[in-house]
């Protein structure tokens, strides 16, 4: 009779009701946040493959319309140059954040404050401000003009805190066991780090990277104020104006031609093409980092490990001697 009025009571069916509402609201939540992407995407597709010509990849842009193979290249240029400056100074930072910034005694405070506060401040800036500062400071003070290497420190200022972040989060989620183990084998720190810790962290801090290389990929502001824009690619990292797509689709979705229509529609579907393959580049790299960690852990399993016996079970001399 307990357990019968337990399974049908006013506080079961109470639970029941809670945990189906939660389940309506995550799904909400779900779509809420999918529909809006579904949206754009479907009407990007709409507007872009009625007209759309394979000759766009490989022919230049002109005055009369054209290609867009001069601002892929760039695009591609631009993402290459954040993966080496950002994903260097944002990966050691994250390691700094993470491993060194620690307190030096039992219940002081972390060294690494000053670094995170600041982190956290610069990713609150809006990216038109900080293209503003590339503009005052690059282009005018240093006189590099717009060209593609403000547009590089800037974009890689704007996204450093997001890879720091992920990295420094991704670090702290291995197991101290890790950590203790390799310094028991006699592993000196770095040598500990880069065989043991950063290959267990390693597929949070792609994701990281691969996330910031998506955000510099769609941004515009701060582009227009460092790289201004040309129709062909230049010769020199500095004092020439550099092509790239977002550009096409902020001047010219509303231009009267048509042809500069198709264009930005074509451009804003190749930007979905490379965030979606850098989505599924994060994915590939994340389960083969993970199947590599998890087969690291489970080799010569097998071989060396035995069953443990319990104190039931009688132990004979062959064991002893094993």
């Amino acid at each position: 009779m307990a357990s019968r009025s337990l399974a049908g009571g006013p506080l079961t069916r109470r639970r029941r009701g809670a945990t189906l509402t939660w389940l309506v609201l995550t799904y909400l939540a779900l779509v809420l946040i999918m529909a809006p992407a579904a949206w754009i995407l479907l009407g990007v597709l709409a507007r872009a493959l009625p007209h759309w010509h394979w000759s766009v990849l490989w022919t230049t842009l002109t005055p009369t319309g054209g290609g867009l193979r001069d601002q892929i290249l760039g695009t591609l240029i631009l993402m290459v140059g954040v993966f080496l400056v950002a994903g260097t100074i944002g990966v050691f930072a994250g390691l700094h954040l993470a491993e060194l910034a620690k307190p030096r005694r039992r219940g002081g405070k972390p060294s690494g404050g000053a670094l995170r506060t600041a982190s956290d401040i610069l990713a609150g800036f809006p990216s038109i401000v900080l293209g503003y500062v590339g503009y005052v400071a690059l282009v005018v003070g240093l006189h590099w003009g717009f060209s593609l290497l403000p547009a590089v420190i800037i974009l890689s200022i704007m996204v450093i805190p997001y890879i720091a972040k992920t990295t420094e989060n991704s670090l702290r989620q291995v197991p101290t066991g890790y950590r203790e183990g390799a310094e028991a084998l006699g592993m000196s720190m770095g040598y500990g780090l880069r065989k043991v810790v950063l290959k267990s962290a390693l597929p949070g801090i792609v994701t990281g990277l691969l996330l910031a290389l998506a955000i510099a990929c769609g941004e515009t502001a701060p582009l227009i104020y460092t790289a201004g824009f040309s129709n062909t690619l230049p010769h020199s990292v500095t004092q020439a104006q550099f092509p790239y797509l977002t550009y096409v689709v902020f001047r010219y979705f509303d231009a009267p031609e048509v042809q500069y229509h198709y264009l930005a529609f074509d451009a804003a579907l190749i930007l979905i093409v490379i965030v979606l393959l850098l989505l599924v580049a994060t994915r590939i790299v994340v389960a083969r980092t993970q199947r590599h960690a998890e087969g690291a852990r489970t080799s010569r399993g097998p071989r060396f490990r035995r069953r443990p016996k319990t104190v039931d079970e009688d132990i004979d001399l062959g064991d002893l001697h094993r």
